[in-house]
């Protein structure tokens, strides 16, 4: 096919040639062809080709135009070329070819160079005549091609020849020209920046033609930034004006913070000139967050890395060496290291974070190493080498065994450098914890000696001269079999001979010895008949910290392998309180999760159901319970699974299991962090049984009590009316499913809205108070009616008979002031888990009993009846009928009834209250400071029993029975431990309900002393307030109250200043109604270095940020003024607010009214709208000068020339960053509803893009509704000042952001909302923007004929640069 096309156009062609030759040359200058002649054969020529055209297929049409380039391009006369392409020119004009087709042919012709000088004149020339005819992504493909020929002219050439080079310039220039609109503008920018990446300059023949285009898109580049998120490079040294989250908060596992892996800087959206700041890596971003502790995973998700797949991460590495670096400068400056000081907290730190990322394989230890030796040569930083040595031992110790010596060798260059001692180093005193650090250069020899010798290699090392007192200490210590535990010598043996197991057996021995204790000698637990092993000390935690990773692994193992094997033998001897202690202890060494935790939940506890021992079972959900810290919430929800199918098994059905299983249950519900609820159900949306309780309405009330506060605080149903389409709905349903329940009113009304609307739609009928009694009296008259002793226990014990049976014990002390043995029986056969069902109906029960009686010695015979119930007759415990009560759903006077059942309960009689003021006063919270806890627990429990098993009754009944019980192992935990969750719930339902108040006071003051053993107290006021806000506006003493009660009772425990300012304490504290102390402006500033480990919160800034919102909520004002006067912080210009750190100051705003409620941090709106209604934004006249420029936060601040308007973006920015996508689910709203009907000037369209331009991004991945719903209304607000304004001299920016949110964000998905827009807007407009709706180019006319002034891009900006990039 190709030959005949050929020739067939040749024939076509060379006539036309040849007639010119014979023109040109036979006539030569003496006759030349008339215009008219020209365009004969021109259409002569045509007329051919076009009949050959017709009859060509589709598919030969490319090959057909670029046969006719080559054709041309192989002409050497400039008069057949110029005819030529006249004739292309001529047949494009007719519509015979496609324009874009004869363009592409032309750009890609491998014949067109930059030496044909006239040839490549013609060609420009030709395209640019052409070009306006190419659809716009054609443009967008010549533009690529016209800039990738252009590169191929060289540097150096002769000036002769550079006019006709600059044909394709003028190309360039046509197609970048914003008024004649070819192509959208951000298309265009998009192929320069991926042809001129930031800082390389465009080719010399393009001049500032795109360097200047470039910079026109600055404007919107700065709309899609936010004001301060990097680092100022100018003021490095004293301007720390980065925007940092705060580790293990709910807005730092966001988007916000994601990194490039391999480059650390910001995922910048579309090929935009962004600030020069934004391409820089965010090191100092991630340093920071590594500094902190419990950060791991937070790195991992600013990175992307992920556990399953090893990817070493070079970024993360030098980040991590430059810390250690930081580490042993400080080391320099600090005298003493084993007093808990920062140093000694930041080398744990660092060695937890070294073994993670390098055991996953994102850092490489022996790059580290080198790195490592790079950084610290020559600078004489010595005095912390033994605590980097420290470090390195942990990762040497545990994994030289599994990999080649070589990649160890490296430390011999460390020490070489760190180590330049002649003579021998002495022994320390091995008395101080800190002799281990010491010692870790001479156990990482004798580790590296050992390998090399199991490897037969070559590489061994004679002990370096230094090392060798230190070597023959450790090896006289060996040889020593009688190890004190009075000192570090088990430590340091355990340390340096842990590879190798002939050696390492005598001291892991040692410690193994001391916590199991030897075989003969027994000891009492709580209960009857409870033996264990007799070692009662646990390991204490300077001994612990003191061995290495791999020593403490050892050890871990060895007592998860001892408890199993223990399980396996179904021993009734109880395992040793120190065994227990120590266990627990270890297990909050994130270093060796694996077989710490995740061992822990994944093989010790499925192994020892397996067995059916419900001793060690029952033990390790007391460990659970009252001794774990920081773990981690997939953990503890696959706990929670574990524990309702466990709850299930007949074995468990038994009183002191069950009981110990729904407290452990309680607990990992209510403890569940806002921000885990989400990210952990979501897990189990395909199976959300395996999370719920099929039995416990108790487990589940708690369940949704804990969805309702976590989608509060974290505002996940703002803006939302209805639970369809989310992730607890199924959840909600399958709940109603297996235990169908109501809410109260006052309870209901706390709900988030969508919550509320579920619940009354799934209404469930109730018993009447009337059903009930008379189901009662029915009962309690077969009881009496019925003779045979078998028949009552069967009828009142089987399954499927009404709950009633603790209603007629009730009955009977209330008649008879007896029960007989038969009652016994029948709540022995009933079962533990069956008998919850009767406590739920008997506190129903109660609340009706109640309410009718008389009053004086009625009331006092029931609640003297009620009391020996609970604690003569041991038929339920206190914990479980106060959280059956708090949990039902009375109104109105029944409900106030119940709270005060739940009162009299507690206060009346003084069991409780003295068991709770005995274990206040002789407890400490701190176990893990303690050696005598087991003592002391003895002690309170052989003075208090606990009995679960009915042993009063037992006792009461005539005769007294005798039972054979075994009570499993209580460590822990007592009635004042277990009631604490109950506690959390109680003053939840009190505070719900206003004529309470007074009765919660008075619990608040008996018994708020438990708090001190609370392990969130914190947090859990930190969500009452925030939870409640709206209900405690106007009961400030009640607030005061709540505050005072929980951190009064850990003032002996805590450092002074540790939660709440002295100012508040002074001031706050103390209740005067006739004058509430109003804090003035210079109260609102953000805020003793501890164990980590063991604090209710990870680290600092977590803790900081807490303490400060509780008090700020504790305060008797309006959450109004409050967030009004954090805003003023920084809007006032405060003193005491350095300049050069404005923007930590703005990010510690952030932080702080983003963790508050509503009210509080709402009041930013009003400032926005404040600001956008003044005269400088809603005045065309007022505001001279270049708006981008004024709105360039960083840059006006450097120069002293910000505005109050640039200062409130700054904030907005601060605070939309920290915020959760719940509350910034406001905007659209915020947008459509109050902003849009008050824009209506350019300047003030300009300042609500630049606002919301840079959080799209985030609104795209999490809320992408939101993102349609701005997206459309920033066309309304176009549409508006448009109408409104006579004169825009901002389109070009304008649409450049709007295009940008088509091709980043939203696609076509609003074309049809806002074509109709675009259609009315003026034509200038309207032609820059036809190209989101496919408008046809029907106007250039149009356009043309506007005035100059409305159609004209932005006006250039002033001479001062926008910003240190340009």
């Amino acid at each position: 096919m190709a030959v005949p096309m050929e020739s067939q156009l040749q024939s076509i062609f060379e006539e036309v040639v040849v007639e010119t030759n014979v023109c040109v040359y036979v006539i030569c200058s003496m006759f030349m062809d008339s215009p008219e002649d020209e365009r004969t054969k021109l259409v002569s020529c045509l007329g051919a080709f076009r009949q050959y055209w017709s009859t060509l297929p589709q598919e030969s049409h490319d090959q057909c135009v670029q046969w006719i380039v080559r054709f041309i391009h192989s002409q050497h006369s400039p008069k057949r070329i110029a005819f030529l392409y006249d004739c292309l020119a001529m047949a494009v004009e007719t519509s015979l070819l496609p324009p874009r087709m004869v363009c592409q042919a032309l750009v890609s012709s491998d014949t067109l160079e930059w030496e044909r000088t006239q040839l490549w004149a013609l060609t420009f020339k030709l395209i640019r005549k052409i070009i306006g005819g190419v659809d716009y992504k054609g443009v967008r493909d010549l533009l690529k091609a016209v800039l990738d020929k252009i590169q191929t002219v060289p540097n150096f050439m002769s000036s002769a020849v550079v006019q006709q080079l600059l044909a394709a310039r003028e190309v360039v220039e046509y197609i970048l020209d914003r008024n004649a609109c070819l192509l959208p503008a951000y298309f265009a920018v998009t192929e320069i920046r991926k042809l001129y990446p930031e800082g390389t300059l465009s080719h010399w023949l393009l001049g500032s033609l795109i360097s200047d285009f470039v910079d026109s898109f600055r404007p919107t580049a700065r709309i899609n930034s936010i004001c301060g998120k990097t680092r100022s490079h100018i003021l490095v040294s004293c301007c720390r004006c980065s925007l940092l989250p705060v580790v293990n908060n709910s807005g730092a596992i966001c988007n916000s913070w994601k990194l490039d892996p391999s480059t650390l800087r910001f995922p910048l959206r579309g090929m935009l000139p962004y600030d020069k700041d934004l391409f820089e890596p965010q090191t100092g971003l991630l340093r920071y967050v590594l500094e902190q502790p419990y950060s791991r995973d937070m790195v991992c998700n600013m990175l992307g890395l992920n556990k399953q797949h090893k990817q070493r991460c070079p970024v993360l590495e030098d980040q991590l060496v430059d810390l250690v670096v930081y580490a042993m400068e400080r080391s320099e400056t600090e005298e003493q290291f084993d007093d808990g000081g920062t140093s000694q907290l930041l080398w744990q730190h660092l060695s937890s974070q070294l073994i993670f990322f390098v055991l996953f394989q994102f850092a490489s230890f022996p790059h580290m190493v080198l790195s490592l030796h790079q950084k610290l040569a020559g600078r004489g930083l010595i005095k912390g080498r033994d605590h980097l040595m420290w470090v390195l031992l942990q990762f040497i110790s545990g994994s030289i065994q599994k990999n080649a010596l070589a990649d160890f060798l490296p430390v011999m260059k460390l020490f070489d450098l760190l180590y330049p001692e002649k003579e021998c180093i002495p022994v320390p005193d091995i008395n101080k914890p800190q002799s281990t650090h010491a010692f870790a250069m001479t156990c990482i020899w004798i580790h590296l000696n050992r390998k090399a010798q199991n490897d037969n290699s070559k590489l061994q090392i004679p002990i370096p001269h230094s090392l060798k007192l230190h070597h023959e200490f450790l090896q006289q210590s060996l040889r020593n079999k009688s190890l004190p535990m009075t000192d570090y010598k088990i430590a340091l043996l355990c340390n340096a001979y842990s590879t190798n197991s002939e050696c390492f057996t005598l001291p892991m021995g040692v410690l193994v010895e001391t916590i199991y204790g030897n075989g003969s000698m027994r000891i009492t637990l709580p209960g009857t008949n409870c033996m264990a092993s007799g070692s009662v000390t646990p390991l204490p935690m300077n001994l612990l910290d003191s061995l290495t990773v791999h020593a403490k692994m050892s050890l871990i193992h060895s007592i998860a392998t001892r408890v199993i094997k223990l399980a396996h033998a179904k021993s009734s001897l109880a395992l040793a309180p120190a065994l227990v202690e120590t266990y627990s202890r270890l297990l909050v060494y994130m270093e060796i999760e694996s077989l710490g935790i995740k061992g822990f939940i994944s093989q010790l506890l499925p192994n020892v159901f397996k067995s059916h021992a419900w001793g060690i079972l029952h033990t390790l959900l007391e460990m659970f319970s009252y001794r774990m810290h920081h773990i981690q919430p997939h953990y503890r929800v696959q706990l929670l699974s574990h524990l309702h199918s466990l709850a299930a098994v007949p074995q468990t059905n038994q009183n002191q299991l069950h009981l110990c299983v729904e407290s452990t249950a309680l607990r990992l519900i209510t403890a569940l962090g806002s921000s885990e609820v989400q990210p952990q159900f979501t897990r189990f949306l395909n199976d959300p049984k395996t999370v719920l309780s099929a039995e416990s309405e108790e487990l589940n009330r708690a369940l949704i009590l804990t969805l309702a506060r976590a989608t509060h605080v974290t505002d996940f149903f703002t803006g939302s009316d209805s639970i369809q389409g989310t992730w607890c709905k199924d959840i909600l349903q399958t709940i109603m499913n297996f235990t169908p329940h109501n809410w109260a009113s006052h309870t209901l009304s706390c709900f988030p809205a969508p919550l509320q609307a579920f619940f009354k739609q799934n209404n469930v009928p109730q018993e009447s108070r009337f059903n009930l009694k008379k189901n009662v009296e029915e009962e309690y008259r077969k009881w009496k009616s019925m003779t045979v002793e078998n028949d009552i226990i069967t009828h009142f014990s089987m399954q499927g008979s009404p709950p009633l049976f603790l209603c007629l014990l009730w009955k009977m002390l209330l008649e008879t002031d007896h029960i007989n043995q038969i009652g016994f029986r029948v709540l022995e056969r009933i079962g533990a888990r069956a008998l919850v069902a009767h406590v739920r109906t008997f506190a129903d029960f109660l609340v009706y009993e109640f309410s009718t009686s008389a009053g004086g010695q009625q009331l006092n015979k029931c609640i003297e009846i009620l009391n020996d119930m609970v604690w003569k007759y041991n038929i339920v415990t206190l914990d479980r009928l106060i959280l059956c009560l708090a949990m039902r759903s009375h109104e109105g006077n029944e409900a106030q009834v119940c709270y005060f059942i739940i009162q009299l309960l507690l206060l009346k009689p003084n069991d409780f209250r003295n068991r709770v003021g005995d274990f206040v006063k002789e407890n400490a919270p701190e176990h893990w400071l303690q050696s005598d806890w087991h003592t002391k627990h003895m002690t309170y429990h052989k003075k208090y029993p606990e009995k679960l098993y009915f042993e009063g009754l037992a006792e009461q009944v005539n005769p007294p029975i005798q039972q054979p019980l075994q009570y499993l192992p209580i460590y822990f935990g007592n009635v004042c431990l277990r009631f604490l969750p109950v506690f959390d719930i109680v003053i939840h339902r009190f505070l719900e309900l206003l004529p309470v108040s007074k009765s919660l006071e008075t619990l608040l003051d008996h018994l708020g002393g438990l708090y001190k053993f609370h392990d969130r107290p914190v947090t859990y006021l930190y969500n009452t307030l925030h939870y409640y806000e709206r209900h405690l506006r106007d009961r400030t003493n009640l607030k005061r109250k709540l505050v005072h009660a929980i951190m009064s009772s850990l003032k002996d425990n805590r450092m002074p200043g540790w939660c709440l300012s002295e100012t508040y304490l002074k001031c706050g504290m103390n209740p005067r109604e006739d004058s509430v102390w109003i804090p003035d402006d210079t109260y609102y500033w953000p805020f003793p270095n501890c164990d980590w480990r063991f604090n209710e919160f990870p680290n600092p800034a977590a803790h900081a940020l807490h303490v400060t919102c509780v008090e700020l909520m504790a305060l008797a004002v309006p959450g109004k003024d409050v967030g009004n006067a954090l805003l003023n912080v920084v809007l006032k210009s405060q003193p005491l607010v350095p300049r050069e750190n404005i923007t930590a100051w703005m990010n510690a705003i952030g932080l702080v009214i983003t963790a508050l409620p509503e009210p509080y941090w709402i009041v930013l709106h009003d400032r926005i709208v404040s600001v956008i209604s003044s005269a400088v934004l809603s005045s065309e006249t007022e505001w001279v000068g270049y708006p981008f420029q004024l709105l360039d936060f960083t840059a006006c601040h450097r120069s002293y020339s910000e505005m109050h308007c640039s200062y409130i973006l700054a904030l907005a920015h601060a605070v939309w960053h920290h915020s959760s996508i719940g509350q910034l689910s406001l905007i659209p709203k915020f947008l459509s509803e109050v902003l849009k009907p008050i824009v209506k000037t350019e300047f003030q369209l300009l300042y609500v893009y630049h606002l919301v331009g840079p959080f799209l991004q985030r609104f795209q991945q999490e809320r992408t509704r939101c993102m349609l719903e701005i997206g459309v209304a920033f066309y309304e607000m176009l549409q508006a000042v448009d109408q409104h304004s006579k004169h825009l001299a901002y389109m070009d920016p304008i649409c450049d952001f709007l295009y940008h949110i088509k091709y980043m964000f939203t696609g076509d998905s609003v074309k049809d909302q806002v074509e109709r827009i675009i259609c009315s807007l003026r034509p200038a407009m309207r032609l820059r923007l036809r190209f989101i709706t496919h408008i046809s180019k029907m106007e250039p006319a149009a356009a043309a004929s506007v005035p100059p002034s409305s159609s004209v891009s932005s006006p250039a900006a002033p001479s001062i640069p926008l910003s240190v990039s340009q």
